[in-house]
């Protein structure tokens, strides 16, 4: 699937896009971050952005084609486009690819990947940044009157496996509330912050009426939560960590 310039996901969901906890660079006094046991890094000064993908969790090895330094970013750090505060203008625009390989045993997922692709940038594009938690207007995702209506998930896929998350379409397998409230999160570009106190994972099948569309007899995605989920979107101001780029450099250092 092509990328927007919003970046749209290609093999995986960006887990966590609002809601995801960032880990800023490490202080001196902590331990290092995990690293990639190999590395390659390479200008794409001909790609095109629109065909920017990675590599899906559990692989072993980590691939990017085609994606900016902005995109590898929102990778390393979980975080959304506009959480991203004092970026260069040419941090969208330089593609790179990549290939990166940890040591043996680990599988690469979610988990593993964020900190070892955090040091990685750190090491060879020299970032350096931190992180800033802001109230912004929002939503908090809580549950409806009478009760939520959920499907547990058969766990065949892996956590956060996102099917259609689109206008008009919010469908995905075994997600949590967390994974919910991301992907909500960037169909109405607005925070949602989980507060349903739920800690199952999920199947989600919900549609929409689109906001372009007058003619949809279909119910809006706030009252579609409601309705087939038993979940409610309340105006709020949320807390929203955001993620400072105070340097980085646009050309890396040698493979």
């Amino acid at each position: 699937m092509p990328l927007s310039r919003c970046h749209r996901f290609l093999a995986i969901p960006l887990c966590c896009i609002l809601t995801c906890s960032l880990s800023a660079q490490a202080p001196t006094d902590k331990p290092a971050l995990p690293a990639f046991e190999v590395a390659t890094i390479r200008p794409d000064p001909d790609g095109d952005p629109r065909q920017g993908s990675w590599s899906r969790p559990g692989m072993g090895t980590f691939k990017a084609s085609h994606l900016s330094l902005e995109m590898l970013i929102r990778l390393a750090y979980g975080v959304d486009a506009k959480q991203i505060l004092n970026e260069p203008r040419w941090l969208t625009g330089n593609l790179y690819d990549i290939t990166a390989k940890p040591e043996a045993g680990v599988a690469l997922s979610r988990e593993e990947l964020r900190p070892r692709l955090q040091d990685l940038l750190q090491q060879r594009f020299h970032l350096v940044c931190h992180t800033e938690t802001r109230d912004e207007p929002g939503y908090i995702l809580v549950i409806a009157k009478h009760g939520a209506k959920l499907t547990p998930t058969h766990g065949a896929t892996f956590p956060g496996f996102r099917q259609n998350v689109n206008p008009g379409n919010l469908k995905g397998l075994n997600w949590s509330m967390t994974d919910l409230a991301t992907y909500t999160s960037s169909l109405i570009a607005k925070p949602v912050v989980d507060r349903t106190g739920l800690t199952g994972r999920y199947d989600f099948s919900i549609e929409f009426a689109r906001d372009d569309d007058a003619t949809s007899t279909l119910p809006s995605l706030f009252t579609a939560l409601e309705e087939t989920c038993g979940l409610k979107l309340n105006a709020a101001k949320v807390p929203v960590q955001v993620l400072v780029i105070d340097s980085v450099d646009a050309v890396p250092t040698p493979n």
